[in-house]
């Protein structure tokens, strides 16, 4: 299979890592060229992804921000054949979903919308991995829901990453969900780390403040691309949160156990029922 790859970060990078360790051809294309030009060196990619070459290509990954990744598909779209398979790697899915199949329904290739939920606290090629997406999970935005063909297709080009489970939803509920589980997490984490005590924690933190504080360490650019391309479903999460602490807040600040208890017991129950 050949495959090329629009952005080597950490996500476009362990995916050229993964393909390249099956056998597969992989051209990448990158803004900044040396990374390209790093990866043939490690013998990741075997040349740059161009006009030239990327209608050889039998799958195209986006892997750059959404706005990059439209960019490049409007730049791109006449040239990638219509034997070709893309599917975006991108965090939100309403603007690269809609941009995709538009372009795919004029020059006749197949564009299917994707997220693999997978990742770390850093960012860059330098961190990718082949192996980072073995066992996640891959959400899959299709066209039609009903083309069993096609997701069959999606899974057996992807089946070289590793993914375990692969999910199938709409671009407006990708983005709903994924303002909850992701993105709200990244924005709380990112402000709590905030608090002057955090320089002061060796020596008085464990699992807990690692794991919550893990992903305050993001990439601010592509952050602030997501949050704000999301923020029709990211607001609504946190206003709510942000409700939610001020009765915590009222509680406290008054002494009422009573009420603190409830507060604590309606979490303990709302977690047990997410499970």
């Amino acid at each position: 299979m050949v495959v090329g790859i629009v952005g080597l970060g950490l996500i476009g990078g362990s995916a050229a890592k993964a393909y390249k360790a099956c056998g597969h051809t992989v051209y990448a294309y990158d803004i900044n060229s040396s990374i390209v030009g790093f990866a043939r060196l490690e013998g990741v990619a075997d040349g740059e992804l161009s006009e030239q070459n990327i209608a050889r290509c039998d799958l195209l990954l986006l892997a750059a921000t959404p706005k990059a990744s439209a960019g490049y598909l409007k730049e791109n779209a006449e040239h990638i054949s219509p034997k070709s398979l893309v599917v975006d790697f991108c965090g939100t899915k309403s603007m690269i979903c809609e941009v995709g199949f538009s372009l795919a329904s004029q020059y006749g290739f197949t564009f299917v919308g994707g997220h693999p939920m997978a990742g770390l606290q850093y960012s860059g090629y330098k961190y990718s991995k082949p192996t980072l997406f073995n066992g996640a999970s891959f959400i899959m935005v299709p066209p039609a829901h009903d083309d069993i063909a096609l997701l069959a297709r999606v899974k057996e080009s992807l089946a070289p990453l590793g993914f375990k489970k692969h999910v199938v939803s709409t671009a407006a509920f990708h983005d709903y969900m994924i303002s909850y589980t992701s993105q709200m997490c990244h924005v709380v984490s990112n402000a709590f780390i905030k608090s002057p005590a955090a320089k002061s924690h060796r020596g008085y933190s464990a699992g807990s403040f690692r794991d919550f504080t893990r992903v305050s360490r993001l990439n601010e650019d592509m952050w602030t691309e997501l949050f704000i391309e999301n923020k029709e479903h990211l607001l609504p999460e946190l206003e709510l949160l942000i409700s939610s602490l001020g009765e915590y807040r009222d509680a406290i600040a008054s002494g009422d156990a009573d009420a603190l208890r409830q507060l604590l017991r309606d979490g303990r129950i709302a977690k047990e029922n997410a499970e």
